[in-house]
């Protein structure tokens, strides 16, 4: 069972269905859906925002604001854990995505014990790597053709990782 996690206005609570049939909302929004990635149909949508259990519903001051997904890699010689994360368009630029991701980030490293994390935003989305790199994640490469977009084209992702011990040099927004 995932804790739910709270700093300031921002609540990260286990995904619920209730909450996942409004964030299946959520992420066919413009300003969403188009690096949401390939949108199939409501029930895997709804699949894919379950995320086998590895997801919180994003809160701001108790209204429902997003989704934040997570995987871990436990394998020892290759521990880390990957995250993503979707935000309502009334919630954007805000800073409540990179609040989110502290959370998740000191839960993941603190409690969960990984030592690195990464994501993988779209390239062309400019807004979301400004927010990664604000919680302190680090360009690694770009991942050519990597994810078919809403458009069925396939994209360049930018893979960026953020270490440990850099989260603690990160400020609170």
């Amino acid at each position: 069972m995932l804790p739910t996690l709270r700093a300031g206005a921002v609540t990260l609570r286990p995904l619920d269905e209730s909450a996942t049939e409004q964030l299946a909302d959520v992420v066919a929004a413009d300003g969403v859906r188009q690096w949401w990635g390939a949108q199939g149909d409501a029930a895997q949508t709804r699949d894919e925002l379950r995320n086998e259990g590895a997801a919180f519903a994003i809160e701001v001051d108790g209204s429902l604001a997003g989704w934040l997904g997570f995987a871990e890699e436990n394998e020892p010689d290759y521990r880390h854990a990957g995250l993503d994360i979707a935000l309502a368009p009334e919630f954007q630029d805000r800073g409540f995505g990179p609040a989110a991701l502290r959370l998740a980030a000191r839960w993941l490293i603190e409690e969960r014990g990984h030592h690195r994390l990464t994501i993988d935003p779209a390239l062309e989305n400019r807004r979301a790597i400004a927010a990664y790199e604000a919680v302190g994640f680090r360009p690694v490469g770009v991942m050519r053709r990597y994810e078919r977009g809403a458009d069925g084209h396939w994209h360049d992702s930018l893979l960026m990782d953020l270490l440990a011990d850099e989260l603690a040099d990160v400020g609170e927004e």
